[in-house]
């Protein structure tokens, strides 16, 4: 299945606040369900593929924002898909980029595995990075902020 179609059925889950959504087209099988716990959401590409994808309460976030420290202003550079976030092309190598660094455009940031496929993820805009907004190895979600380049 197309990884465009995917994203567009998972935000029609997340948008529409229904808890599963199951679609069979020929060999391919995709079941995308939401639980309505204010601490989790699951989503499941395929059986044998599940990805925990955590999300945030709205009143949670409120409460916490204050105690958080302040995010540095700047160009934000947001995950284009759900998978899992990778500072470096593989364990142990050197991160691509780092805090302080100077980026131009089109630079590799990080790699998000999606379906056991590395995507490397470039920057679209030149810069200093001033933020890295993920841990290493941790899963995002489509439109979760990464960086933040100024």
């Amino acid at each position: 299945m197309d990884l465009r179609k995917l994203k567009t059925l998972i935000e029609l889950v997340e948008n529409s606040g229904i808890a599963e959504l199951e679609l069979t087209e020929g060999e391919e099988h995709v079941r995308i369900s939401r639980n309505v716990a204010p601490s989790q959401q699951f989503y499941s590409a395929a059986p044998q593929q599940h990805m925990m994808m955590a999300a945030a309460a709205p009143q949670a976030a409120a409460t916490a924002a204050p105690a958080e420290p302040a995010v540095p202003e700047g160009h934000v550079v947001k995950s284009p898909m759900v998978g899992s976030f990778y500072r470096a092309p593989s364990p142990g190598a050197k991160s691509f980029v780092d805090i302080g660094q100077t980026v131009n455009e089109g630079d590799t940031l990080c790699i998000i595995e999606a379906m056991k496929l590395l995507n490397e993820i470039e920057t679209d805009k030149g810069g200093v990075v001033k933020a890295i907004l993920v841990e290493n190895g941790q899963p995002v979600e489509f439109g979760q902020p990464l960086f933040i380049i100024g």
